[in-house]
């Protein structure tokens, strides 16, 4: 996930929106990501999860997400995350060409999606393998 976060932001494709500084990513967080680089975390780790489970949509994700939501000395609820980071993600992996819509609903990989996607894999195996051989 890391790898290919890192390679979205060298392509310069993915665009960053105004709001991804200041936006909670659910209603049970109290603060912003502290990581600058946090969508494109966000988005390696969605298209991670299209790849290997195709037909996951907008609410798919809110689910996966989501967190427990502290609610002081009341019992922790379940809340879902936010519906317009997981929406603009796939929207912008939808221009990208990444992902496509699935006819029985939510989204599956593209071919293209799916060769970026396993090219960054076997180049992150291969700087993980370099190290330990020194």
């Amino acid at each position: 996930i890391v790898a290919f976060a890192q390679h979205l932001k060298r392509q310069g494709r993915f665009e960053i929106p105004k709001w991804a500084d200041v936006v909670k990513t659910s209603r049970s967080k109290e603060l912003p990501p502290s990581d600058p680089d946090w969508l494109y975390v966000r988005t390696a780790s969605m298209v991670r999860k299209v790849y290997i489970r195709a037909g996951t949509g907008v609410g798919g994700f809110r689910k996966v997400y989501g967190g427990q939501q502290r609610r002081g000395t009341q019992t922790k609820h379940f809340c879902k995350s936010s519906g317009k980071v997981a929406r603009y993600v796939l929207q912008q992996l939808e221009e990208m060409g990444l992902v496509e819509q699935d006819e029985n609903g939510g989204r599956k990989i593209t071919k293209e999606g799916q060769r970026e996607l396993d090219t960054v894999a076997v180049q992150a195996a291969e700087a993980a393998e370099a190290p330990d051989e020194d």
